[in-house]
């Protein structure tokens, strides 16, 4: 009788500390599979016939991580997610880029272009507000494209501003020491001005970016080089303009870019429409809230200020 007492005694114990720790345990798997669905990278809606993929690329074009919490910017990482959803998906046929951007990276928008060159289902660019510089670069690799009427596109060139900032320094009394390996290490720095022989050899790296995306675009829309040279003097045009001028292969709607890439999908009757889209994981989000700051470091504007850099922008 006592030791059944005991039994009892330890069965009491035992299932009160065990039915606590199960239910944590249980809770624990169902938020490990909720963060797990949450995973991040691109989201497929459910589609049962032929369809057309929607993929906005939105915002300035950059080689590094996107903030999650904007709904805008371009990066080869995110692009390829996006279109290699489209490529896994059988349903989806064609896909249509609807690009606004003023541009922005020149290596990030070489990855995209080369991205959507190797895409192997049709791509159907439709150029929105602007699809400048950078943008007019990655749009490109389409295999046609549309521009609205009033769209902003073109300004084929390369960008390389510098901020110089000596005069400030010295007028607030703040010096500078800047110890180098080589006289040109320091090129474009913000504490000093540029000497003449400095700006002639950055200007040869620009015009060397400069005469590819020439040759790129000549090549994408068979056109003579000596034609694009003269267009490519960094103005913008219409997407009227740009039609006239064979940068682009024709002016439409949105509606009207869906129709050809159903066409260009071998998509017989009405297709149906998805938007594509990228939603950041758990991690990524949490990570961003705890990271994200409103206003920039002193760190951060010198080095936006003072690293060299050329642009499709």
């Amino acid at each position: 009788m006592k030791n059944r007492t005991i039994l009892w005694i330890f069965l009491a114990f035992t299932l009160g500390f065990a039915l606590p720790v199960c239910s944590c345990v249980g809770s624990g798997l169902l938020a490990m599979t909720a963060m797990g669905r949450m995973a991040g990278g691109a989201t497929t809606p459910m589609v049962t016939g032929d369809a057309v993929a929607v993929i906005w690329l939105d915002g300035a074009i950059t080689s590094g991580p996107l903030d999650y919490f904007t709904t805008t910017g371009i990066t080869p990482g995110r692009t390829n997610d996006l279109l290699e959803q489209a490529a896994v998906n059988p349903n989806i046929k064609a896909v249509v880029l609807r690009v606004n951007s003023p541009g922005g990276s020149v290596v990030a928008s070489d990855e995209i272009y080369h991205a959507l060159l190797d895409f192997e289902k049709p791509v159907i660019i439709w150029m929105g507000e602007m699809a400048a510089s950078g943008g007019y670069y990655i749009s490109c690799g389409g295999d046609y494209v549309f521009a609205h009427p009033d769209t902003l596109t073109g300004s084929i060139g390369v960008i390389s501003q510098f901020i110089n900032a000596q005069d400030l320094m010295d007028e607030i009394g703040v010096d500078v020491v800047v110890i180098t390996s080589g006289p040109r290490k320091d090129m474009g720095s913000l504490f000093r001005e540029m000497t003449e022989d400095e700006q002639a050899l950055w200007q040869e790296v620009t015009d060397e970016i400069y005469a590819g995306f020439v040759e790129l675009v000549a090549s994408a829309r068979d056109l003579p080089l000596e034609t694009v040279r003269e267009l490519a003097d960094g103005r913008v045009y219409t997407g009227r303009q740009a039609q006239e001028l064979g940068l682009v292969d024709e002016v439409g709607t949105l509606d009207d870019a869906i129709a050809k890439a159903a066409e260009m999908g071998g998509i017989e009757g009405e297709p149906q429409v998805i938007e594509l889209k990228h939603t950041p994981s758990f991690f990524d989000a949490l990570y961003g809230l705890q990271a994200r700051s409103a206003v920039p470091t002193l760190n951060e504007v010198l080095s936006w200020a003072g690293a060299p850099s050329v642009q499709y922008r």
